[in-house]
Protein backbone atom coordinates (compact mmCIF):
# COMPACT_ATOMS: atom_id res chain seq x y z
CA UNK A 1 0.00 0.00 0.00
CA UNK A 2 2.84 2.56 1.09
CA UNK A 3 3.80 2.74 -2.61
CA UNK A 4 0.48 3.98 -3.73
CA UNK A 5 0.37 7.22 -1.75
CA UNK A 6 4.15 8.70 -2.48
CA UNK A 7 2.67 10.81 -5.07
CA UNK A 8 0.05 12.37 -3.21
CA UNK A 9 -0.36 14.94 -0.08
CA UNK A 10 -2.82 14.77 2.74
CA UNK A 11 -3.60 17.38 5.37
CA UNK A 12 -4.66 16.09 8.76
CA UNK A 13 -6.40 18.42 10.71
CA UNK A 14 -7.05 18.07 14.52
CA UNK A 15 -7.12 20.13 17.85
CA UNK A 16 -5.40 17.39 20.22
CA UNK A 17 -1.95 18.33 19.98
CA UNK A 18 -0.63 15.06 21.07
CA UNK A 19 -2.85 12.98 18.78
CA UNK A 20 -2.14 15.12 15.74
CA UNK A 21 1.71 14.71 16.26
CA UNK A 22 1.11 11.16 16.21
CA UNK A 23 -0.70 10.92 13.62
CA UNK A 24 1.21 13.01 11.19
CA UNK A 25 4.42 11.07 11.84
CA UNK A 26 2.55 7.86 11.25
CA UNK A 27 1.19 8.92 8.21
CA UNK A 28 4.42 11.13 7.05
CA UNK A 29 5.79 7.49 6.14
CA UNK A 30 3.44 6.96 3.47
CA UNK A 31 2.62 10.09 1.67
CA UNK A 32 5.02 12.26 -0.34
CA UNK A 33 3.75 15.53 2.16
CA UNK A 34 1.74 15.56 5.11
CA UNK A 35 0.22 19.00 6.36
CA UNK A 36 -1.21 19.65 9.07
CA UNK A 37 -3.29 22.34 11.26
CA UNK A 38 -5.04 22.30 14.61
CA UNK A 39 -8.83 23.39 14.31
CA UNK A 40 -11.03 23.53 11.05
CA UNK A 41 -10.44 27.53 9.92
CA UNK A 42 -6.47 26.34 10.03
CA UNK A 43 -7.34 23.32 7.95
CA UNK A 44 -9.61 25.47 5.45
CA UNK A 45 -6.89 27.72 4.99
CA UNK A 46 -4.15 25.00 4.42
CA UNK A 47 -6.62 23.14 2.00
CA UNK A 48 -6.39 26.88 0.45
CA UNK A 49 -3.15 26.96 0.00
CA UNK A 50 -1.60 23.81 -1.07
CA UNK A 51 -4.78 21.83 -2.31
CA UNK A 52 -3.61 18.43 -0.63
CA UNK A 53 -5.14 14.89 -2.10
CA UNK A 54 -6.73 13.72 0.92
CA UNK A 55 -8.19 15.34 4.10
CA UNK A 56 -8.68 13.52 7.51
CA UNK A 57 -10.56 16.23 9.66
CA UNK A 58 -11.48 15.90 13.80
CA UNK A 59 -15.10 16.87 13.45
CA UNK A 60 -15.20 18.86 17.87
CA UNK A 61 -12.69 21.69 17.01
CA UNK A 62 -12.44 25.25 18.15
CA UNK A 63 -13.24 28.28 15.54
CA UNK A 64 -14.59 26.10 12.60
CA UNK A 65 -15.48 22.56 13.53
CA UNK A 66 -14.54 19.33 11.17
CA UNK A 67 -17.69 18.94 9.25
CA UNK A 68 -18.35 22.85 8.97
CA UNK A 69 -15.19 23.03 6.62
CA UNK A 70 -15.98 19.49 4.76
CA UNK A 71 -18.81 21.50 3.87
CA UNK A 72 -17.36 24.70 2.65
CA UNK A 73 -14.80 22.39 0.80
CA UNK A 74 -17.75 20.22 -1.04
CA UNK A 75 -18.96 23.85 -2.49
CA UNK A 76 -16.58 24.07 -4.43
CA UNK A 77 -15.00 20.39 -4.21
CA UNK A 78 -16.64 17.23 -5.06
CA UNK A 79 -13.67 15.04 -5.45
CA UNK A 80 -11.13 15.39 -3.00
CA UNK A 81 -11.37 12.21 -0.14
CA UNK A 82 -12.41 13.31 3.48
CA UNK A 83 -12.26 11.03 5.91
CA UNK A 84 -13.63 12.10 9.61
CA UNK A 85 -12.13 11.28 13.14
CA UNK A 86 -14.51 11.69 16.00
CA UNK A 87 -14.99 10.42 19.55
CA UNK A 88 -18.49 10.70 18.95
CA UNK A 89 -20.97 8.24 16.93
CA UNK A 90 -23.83 10.90 17.10
CA UNK A 91 -26.62 10.20 14.40
CA UNK A 92 -26.48 13.51 13.08
CA UNK A 93 -22.87 13.74 12.79
CA UNK A 94 -23.54 9.90 10.47
CA UNK A 95 -25.98 11.44 8.42
CA UNK A 96 -24.19 15.21 7.94
CA UNK A 97 -21.00 12.88 6.51
CA UNK A 98 -22.98 10.58 4.14
CA UNK A 99 -24.44 13.99 2.66
CA UNK A 100 -20.85 15.02 2.23
CA UNK A 101 -19.80 12.02 0.86
CA UNK A 102 -17.03 11.47 3.27
CA UNK A 103 -15.08 8.61 2.68
CA UNK A 104 -14.67 6.91 6.24
CA UNK A 105 -15.90 7.90 9.64
CA UNK A 106 -13.33 6.43 12.11
CA UNK A 107 -14.29 6.77 15.71
CA UNK A 108 -11.67 7.86 18.47
CA UNK A 109 -9.42 6.49 19.86
CA UNK A 110 -6.71 6.62 16.93
CA UNK A 111 -4.69 3.94 16.17
CA UNK A 112 -2.20 2.62 13.57
CA UNK A 113 -4.69 0.13 13.02
CA UNK A 114 -7.88 1.96 11.99
CA UNK A 115 -4.99 4.61 10.69
CA UNK A 116 -4.17 1.63 8.37
CA UNK A 117 -7.83 0.33 7.39
CA UNK A 118 -8.68 3.70 6.51
CA UNK A 119 -5.83 4.02 4.11
CA UNK A 120 -6.90 0.91 2.21
CA UNK A 121 -10.45 2.04 2.08
CA UNK A 122 -9.18 5.33 0.36
CA UNK A 123 -7.08 3.36 -1.63
CA UNK A 124 -9.61 1.11 -3.62
CA UNK A 125 -11.62 4.73 -3.35
CA UNK A 126 -8.92 5.93 -5.51
CA UNK A 127 -8.41 3.08 -7.96
CA UNK A 128 -12.18 3.14 -8.78
CA UNK A 129 -12.03 4.13 -12.51
CA UNK A 130 -9.18 5.82 -11.95
CA UNK A 131 -8.06 4.86 -15.84
CA UNK A 132 -10.47 7.90 -18.18
CA UNK A 133 -11.03 6.36 -21.54
CA UNK A 134 -11.59 9.66 -23.74
CA UNK A 135 -11.39 7.32 -27.22
CA UNK A 136 -9.99 4.10 -28.02
CA UNK A 137 -6.65 5.66 -28.11
CA UNK A 138 -6.52 8.38 -25.49
CA UNK A 139 -6.87 7.93 -21.81
CA UNK A 140 -6.02 9.51 -18.82
CA UNK A 141 -5.09 7.86 -15.69
CA UNK A 142 -6.54 10.42 -12.61
CA UNK A 143 -4.11 8.39 -10.35
CA UNK A 144 -0.71 8.43 -11.42
CA UNK A 145 -1.51 11.44 -13.64
CA UNK A 146 -0.73 10.73 -16.95
CA UNK A 147 -2.17 11.69 -20.56
CA UNK A 148 -1.54 8.72 -22.82
CA UNK A 149 -2.43 8.70 -26.29
CA UNK A 150 -1.71 5.97 -28.52
CA UNK A 151 0.23 4.62 -25.91
CA UNK A 152 2.82 7.09 -25.36
CA UNK A 153 2.88 9.51 -22.57
CA UNK A 154 1.82 13.35 -23.33
CA UNK A 155 3.62 15.80 -21.50
CA UNK A 156 1.18 18.42 -19.90
CA UNK A 157 2.53 21.65 -17.91
CA UNK A 158 1.02 21.67 -14.74
CA UNK A 159 -1.99 24.05 -15.64
CA UNK A 160 -2.53 22.10 -18.34
CA UNK A 161 -2.48 18.85 -15.61
CA UNK A 162 -4.98 20.25 -13.02
CA UNK A 163 -7.41 21.58 -15.83
CA UNK A 164 -7.62 17.90 -17.41
CA UNK A 165 -7.81 16.33 -14.03
CA UNK A 166 -10.32 18.58 -12.77
CA UNK A 167 -12.68 18.06 -15.85
CA UNK A 168 -11.79 14.06 -15.97
CA UNK A 169 -13.16 13.40 -12.98
CA UNK A 170 -15.95 15.78 -12.82
CA UNK A 171 -16.66 14.51 -16.61
CA UNK A 172 -20.35 13.61 -16.28
CA UNK A 173 -21.17 17.34 -15.94
CA UNK A 174 -20.17 20.95 -16.50
CA UNK A 175 -17.37 22.53 -14.47
CA UNK A 176 -18.23 25.90 -13.91
CA UNK A 177 -15.48 29.10 -14.32
CA UNK A 178 -15.30 29.25 -10.56
CA UNK A 179 -14.50 25.97 -10.08
CA UNK A 180 -11.72 26.28 -12.82
CA UNK A 181 -10.62 29.22 -10.88
CA UNK A 182 -10.18 28.09 -7.66
CA UNK A 183 -8.56 25.09 -8.73
CA UNK A 184 -5.60 26.53 -11.12
CA UNK A 185 -5.76 30.30 -9.72
CA UNK A 186 -6.56 29.77 -6.57
CA UNK A 187 -3.33 32.20 -5.47
CA UNK A 188 -4.63 34.65 -8.49
CA UNK A 189 -6.94 35.67 -10.68
CA UNK A 190 -8.15 33.85 -13.39
CA UNK A 191 -8.60 36.17 -16.44
CA UNK A 192 -10.38 34.83 -20.06
CA UNK A 193 -7.47 35.12 -22.18
CA UNK A 194 -5.94 33.13 -19.76
CA UNK A 195 -8.28 30.48 -19.99
CA UNK A 196 -8.78 30.19 -23.43
CA UNK A 197 -4.59 30.02 -23.85
CA UNK A 198 -4.81 27.06 -21.45
CA UNK A 199 -7.67 25.49 -23.31
CA UNK A 200 -6.25 26.20 -26.48
CA UNK A 201 -2.83 24.32 -25.52
CA UNK A 202 -4.79 21.43 -23.93
CA UNK A 203 -6.69 20.89 -26.75
CA UNK A 204 -3.82 20.49 -28.93
CA UNK A 205 -2.16 18.21 -26.74
CA UNK A 206 -5.34 16.09 -26.86
CA UNK A 207 -4.97 16.26 -30.66
CA UNK A 208 -8.91 16.66 -30.62
CA UNK A 209 -11.64 18.88 -29.29
CA UNK A 210 -12.62 17.07 -26.27
CA UNK A 211 -13.26 20.15 -24.40
CA UNK A 212 -16.42 21.21 -24.80
CA UNK A 213 -17.43 24.91 -23.56
CA UNK A 214 -20.90 25.72 -22.30
CA UNK A 215 -21.51 29.67 -22.87
CA UNK A 216 -21.27 31.64 -19.97
CA UNK A 217 -21.10 28.71 -17.21
CA UNK A 218 -17.83 26.27 -17.68
CA UNK A 219 -16.16 23.42 -19.67
CA UNK A 220 -16.94 19.88 -19.99
CA UNK A 221 -14.25 16.96 -21.04
CA UNK A 222 -16.58 15.46 -24.23
CA UNK A 223 -15.70 11.61 -23.54
CA UNK A 224 -16.12 9.68 -26.86
CA UNK A 225 -17.84 6.14 -25.81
Amino acid sequence: MQNEFLKLTLLYVEDDDVIRQNAVEYLGGYFKEVYEAKDGQEGLECYEDHKPDIIITDIEMPRLNGLAMAKKIRKRDKNTPIIITTAYTDTNYLMQAVELQLIKYIVKPINSKKLSVALNLLMEHLNINSIITINKQKHYDSFNKNLMIDNDLIKLTHKELKLLDLLAKNRHRVVTYEEIENTIWYDDVMTKDALRALVRTLRQKLQGDYLENVSGFGYRLHVIP
